[in-house]
């Protein structure tokens, strides 16, 4: 399990990699309420959903020191 690195909930990783649908030019999306990652400076990084991945974004720095 990863942990979400803004508010320290546990994410299931393959839960958050699981696709859930198809956007309507055929790209794969997930459930970002099942939990969300993004590629940060060589590593994916989990988040419990979109709120705590834009508070990240916003301001890595604060999380990552």
């Amino acid at each position: 399990m990863a942990k979400d690195i803004v508010c320290g909930k546990e994410i299931d990783e393959e839960q958050a990699r699981a696709e859930a649908s198809q956007t309507s030019h055929g790209a794969m999306e997930v459930d970002p309420t099942q939990g969300t990652r993004i590629f940060h400076v060589g590593q994916w990084l989990y988040f419990c959903g979109l709120d705590c991945r834009g508070k990240f974004l916003a301001s890595p720095e604060t999380y990552l020191n």
